[in-house]
């Protein structure tokens, strides 16, 4: 029985004495039953308005209404209180914090958010502004976990666990670590407007342990630190071993330039020492200062820290970070759902050396991908380079000063809008962070140059260097990359994708740059970089997926302009792409050029047009007579529709095999219904998104064919999808600046533009069928699980993977072999003997396999797909090898072949008609 809903009488707050006792009592407010006294209770614990109550109690009696009620009235109290959260964020009126809430219904962070998402079951209980607090506070959630446990592990290497008595009970006290996170927790809230940014919060944390390491004991520490401090004591002043003595000693200008202890932190977390300097000299500094602690002051006190941060808190409503030093149960994560190490393989076999190998804890993982990128951009400068300037000076109009004005006039502007994101101290850093975007910039630059030289074998390359869209496209390119690298968030340790305040699109916004624009330098700037990380080209390639899902469909966007004139071509009807190309393999030889130079209008003459490759510079383009001209088709045009329906039709088919397996027949009049309004009726994309056209194209043709398919259960099944948002079916343009769920975009909108059409597939004459899309392998595409080397035992190769450190200034493979194998590198020593003799044996091994195979049967067994040698033979291929060669050295140079071909085929996968997956 659902619970009966609220009356004006007979409620345990009634009984309240009347403000004014010398007048007659106001009229009663709405009270609830008594039976319901526990919902009152609850309110009043979070001082909930009469408004708000309300709204949850109609919240409570509405999922206590569907199906699967008894459930709520299970966890009545943990209902309520999603209730009541709901709707104080709805409203405007939170009176309560996120962790006197959780306090509240004795829940933890993450069973809340997991029994808000079933809450949530008619996908109308919470709204897009819930879900984005929601998605705020688990960033926010996520960064504080991560920061924490990286915190205990570090001062566990930093303090010893049994000082001296002298000092053992200020060691011992909870007092010291409280100071130190509550320190680090206060300066975050007042440094950081941004609160998911775990580099520059874990290089803040530096800034404070340095800060506190300096006031310790030398007695208190271990190596190196202790040394550390010793060299700085040395060098400053004399040092006392009591806390509260002598704390004016040392002046504010020493502690400030004193920099041996944070390079020890630096080098024992692998991070960049310049960018925490900067983080220390330019925000921890002037933060100390603000909260009236002098650097020379020593330890502040905790009642004042205490006092500031619990006002902050407050102020914010979300987390109380210092239960964390209590392993408060509300803050604790779950195991399965919000633990982010990823476990190594244990070590099975103790006659093997033991190689540490550390989990790929959130903060590592950052920084070992930030020390990768500053690696690879050693070399390089944030000038242009000599071979740059060679290929300025082949120009028809020199493009340098057009190209150094606008990489200097960006700077200034992107500063600005880093410090206007994460807090004002911190511009220094943003300019930091631009500067190695700059040296990509120049360096992918370059290598497209040289390519398209190699391509056409010209050297003139004037039209495209002073096209300003191409290159404000290749440097937000290039600072995307930069701002991905260190904007990973705590849940990315799993390499899935997560939103940040500086998550793309925002650099299109910095960049005032249209997304149709950024999207066609994409392919051609992961071609050009061959160093970039698997990580970072899956995430370029997200980004080109938003362009082609939403992002270039948004009014103003240059895209609808293309359309328009495409269809203003002879003999062309409002097809952007025609349906004939979809199953024709989709070719991957373009490049930037092509793209930021396809021509709109070209002459018009009897000769075939030149090939799309021929069309990407000046020196390529036809010579224009005085003939009429007439509009020709866009290349990025053509290539981008393409993209679309490739991705439109693995979304479909994605979403059609959760769902309509059984009735394989529909698939393709979805696909043919799908396809015909992004061709035919695109003005429905305005403004819009894919999957919504997607999810209306299946439910009207179940519609029509009478299968049982309602929008819930679609939209249930979508959400499960990977890169998936819920705005997209909670809040869909339904006319200007009128917004609604997906079903009413269905009834007024979808339905009314395509009802003729989609009655048709009732009839006896349903319309043709649209061709389904040629797959292809991702251009992007490159091997990252071990292979099985053809014939041999147990013998694999794999590329070579980043490490866990950086320390040594090469990348260390050692680092990250599972322990119980042998990893050859080649070209580098791996070892003793003994490992050689091992390797042997096991191709011994393998060669009387082959022999006891033989004998048994004279029909040998099919190669399985492992095999990837393309364009060679291996050994089973017969492949010969000079007798004089050992076992070992056959097969190594078998193996330095066959990784040679793969780095090959990795270029050559965008022409690959084999099926891929969309990533």
């Amino acid at each position: 029985m659902p619970p009966k809903p609220p009356r004006r009488a007979a409620a345990a707050r009634n009984q309240r004495p009347s403000p004014d006792s010398g007048s007659a009592p106001p009229p009663a407010a709405p009270r609830l039953e008594i039976g319901e006294a526990d919902f009152v209770v609850l309110c009043d614990a979070l001082k909930v308005s009469e408004s708000v109550r309300e709204k949850a109690w109609k919240t409570y009696e509405s999922l206590s209404a569907v199906d699967g009620a008894p459930a709520y009235n299970k966890k009545k109290k943990e209902t309520w209180g999603v209730c009541i959260f709901i709707a104080a964020i709805d409203l405007d009126e939170m009176t309560f914090t996120f962790t006197e809430l959780l306090k509240s219904i004795s829940i933890s962070v993450c069973t809340f958010f997991q029994f808000l998402k079933e809450v949530d079951v008619n996908m109308d209980t919470v709204s897009t502004k819930v879900d984005s607090t929601v998605s705020r506070l688990k960033k926010k959630y996520d960064v504080l976990l991560a920061l924490y446990h990286k915190f205990e592990r570090i001062c566990g290497l930093i303090y010893v666990e049994q000082p001296s008595s002298e000092i053992s009970a200020e060691l011992s006290s909870v007092l010291v670590l409280k100071n130190y996170w509550i320190t680090f927790l206060l300066a975050k809230g007042k440094v950081l407007q941004v609160e998911d940014d775990l580099v520059i919060s874990f290089q803040l944390l530096l800034c404070v342990l340095d800060y506190f390491i300096k006031l310790s004991p030398p007695a208190m520490l271990k190596e190196p630190y202790k040394s550390a401090v010793t060299a700085v004591t040395v060098n400053g002043s004399t040092r006392t071993p009591r806390r509260g003595q002598n704390r004016n000693t040392r002046t504010s200008k020493q502690i400030d330039t004193d920099t041996k202890v944070i390079e020890v932190l630096c080098k024992e977390h692998d991070c960049n020492l310049d960018e925490v300097k900067n983080v220390y000299f330019t925000s921890f500094i002037p933060f100390l200062n603000s909260i009236g602690i002098v650097a020379s002051n020593g330890l502040p006190e905790v009642e004042v820290l205490l006092k500031q941060y619990d006002e902050l808190y407050h102020n914010n409503k979300d987390i109380d970070a210092r239960l964390f030093l209590d392993h408060d149960e509300t803050l604790q994560p779950d195991v399965i759902g919000c633990s982010q190490l990823e476990r190594t393989p244990l070590k099975n076999n103790p006659d093997e050396e033991l190689n540490l190998v550390l989990p790929q804890t959130p903060v590592r993982a950052a920084m070992n991908n930030i020390q990768q990128l500053i690696m690879i951009l050693n070399s390089a400068t944030d000038k242009p380079s000599d071979t740059l300037i060679m290929y300025f000076n082949n120009c028809t109009v020199n493009p340098k000063d057009s190209i150094l004005k606008r990489v200097e006039n960006l700077d200034h502007i992107f500063k600005m809008k880093f410090a206007e994101a994460v807090g004002q101290g911190c511009a220094e850093i943003g300019s930091q962070r631009y500067k190695l975007g700059v040296r990509l910039y120049y360096r992918v630059m370059e290598s497209m140059l040289k390519s398209e030289e190699e391509r056409l074998s010209v050297q003139n390359f004037s039209k495209l260097l002073n096209d300003n869209i191409f290159h404000t496209s290749l440097l937000a390119c290039a600072v995307e990359v930069v701002m991905a690298t260190y904007g990973r968030n705590a849940s990315q340790s799993d390499g899935t994708s997560a939103e940040t305040d500086l998550s793309f699109p925002w650099i299109l916004n910095v960049f005032d740059l249209k997304a149709f624009d950024f999207y066609k330098v994409i392919e051609s700037f992961i071609k050009a970089e061959p160093s970039l990380t698997r990580e970072m080209i899956k995430h370029l390639e997200r980004c080109e997926h938003r362009i082609m899902e939403s992002l270039a469909w948004q009014s103003g966007s240059p895209l609808f302009d293309l359309i328009k004139q495409s269809k203003e071509r002879e003999g062309q009807t409002d097809q952007p792409e025609p349906t004939s190309t979809l199953n024709l393999p989709l070719q991957h030889n373009h490049t930037a050029a092509d793209l930021y130079l396809s021509p709109v209008r070209s002459p018009k003459k009897k000769a075939p047009a030149p090939p799309l490759s021929a069309t990407s510079t000046p020196d390529a383009q036809p010579a224009v007579t005085s003939q009429t001209q007439k509009p020709q088709k866009s290349t990025s045009l053509t290539l981008f529709y393409k993209k679309v329906y490739l991705l439109a039709y693995l979304r479909l088919h994605t979403l059609f095999f959760r769902l309509l397996s059984e009735h394989p027949d529909l698939e393709p009049l979805i696909w043919t219904l799908f396809q015909h309004t992004l061709q035919n009726e695109y003005e429905l994309m305005r403004d819009r998104h894919l999957d919504q056209i997607m999810m209306c194209s299946m439910y009207g043709i179940c519609k029509v064919k009478n299968v049982d398919l309602r929008f819930k259960i679609i939209v249930s099944a979508y959400k499960e999808l990977p890169n998936t948002n819920q705005e997209t079916f909670k809040r869909v343009l339904i006319r200007e600046e009128q917004y609604d769920s997906i079903i009413v975009f269905y009834n007024l909108v979808f339905m009314q533009k395509l009802k003729t059409n989609i009655l048709q597939y009732a009839s006896n004459r349903p319309p043709t069928l649209s061709p389904i899309p040629h797959i292809p392998r991702s251009p992007y595409q490159f091997s990252n699980s071990p292979r099985r080397v053809p014939a041999g035992n147990n013998i694999y190769i794999s590329p070579l993977k980043s490490p866990y450190k950086f320390s040594d200034g090469f990348q260390s493979p050692t680092k990250m072999t599972p322990r119980s194998r042998i990893l050859v590198s080649i070209g580098e020593s791996f070892g003793t003997s003994e490992k050689f003799q091992k390797i042997n044996q096991m191709v011994c091994n393998s060669d009387c396999q082959l022999k006891r195979s033989a004998e048994v049967s004279t029909a040998p067994k099919p190669l399985k797909r492992l095999r990837f040698d393309i364009e060679g033979q291996d050994e089973a291929d017969g492949s010969k090898h000079l007798p004089q060669e050992s076992k070992f050295q056959q097969k190594l140079a078998e193996m330095t072949s066959t990784r040679t071909r793969m780095q090959k085929q990795k270029l050559n996968d965008g022409n690959d008609t084999s099926a891929g997956e969309e990533k």
